[in-house]
């Protein structure tokens, strides 16, 4: 497929512990990697820079559309981790139309971090949800490594490079 591609995601369908949750969340947010930075100055330099200084936690959100026991005897105990999984579909456009659909699949294990009772109104729907961190994260497009996160044993790699193997040589934890 030459030239222009457009993806789009309009979908997706989330499993807890491998359990299937079909049109019971409303909305996932998985979050963000994102680098924790300090400002650096020295000598003869006539600004300041941010410089990476590790990884912040990842934190994520998924919104029930109702009150689900299966999913709150998972998501109930912070004690707990949970094997989270994230499923879509890419559709791929171009000039002649939808040309390919690919999966993108996210794998997270995830320590729920509030347990919702709920908050209810008259006529209308009440919403549950469920904020967690996450301690490890893998992303896979078409079957391709796009990411992979594993905060306790310091792996970090993006699109199957390895950013920690110096660090981790450094440190003698190789």
């Amino acid at each position: 497929m030459a030239g222009f591609a457009a993806h789009r995601i309009t979908n997706a369908n989330i499993y807890l512990n491998g359990e299937d949750f079909f049109a019971k969340s409303e909305e996932i947010d998985l979050g963000s990697v994102k680098a924790v930075t300090s400002d650096f100055q020295g000598l003869g330099m006539v600004g300041l820079i941010e410089l990476p200084d590790g990884l912040d936690k990842l934190e994520g959100k998924i919104t029930w559309n109702s009150l689900y026991a299966n999913a709150g005897t998972k998501l109930a105990s912070p004690f707990k981790a949970v094997q989270l999984q994230c499923r879509s579909n890419v559709q791929v456009f171009n000039n002649g139309g939808l040309v390919n659909e690919i999966p993108l699949v996210t794998f997270l294990t995830i320590m729920p971090k509030e347990y919702g009772l709920g908050s209810f109104k008259p006529r209308d729907p009440a919403k549950f949800e469920t904020p967690f961190s996450a301690i490890y994260v893998r992303q896979l497009l078409d079957g391709r490594e796009v990411l992979l996160l594993d905060y306790l044993s310091n792996i970090f790699r993006v699109d199957g490079e390895d950013q920690l193997a110096t660090y981790r040589k450094n440190i003698g934890q190789a």
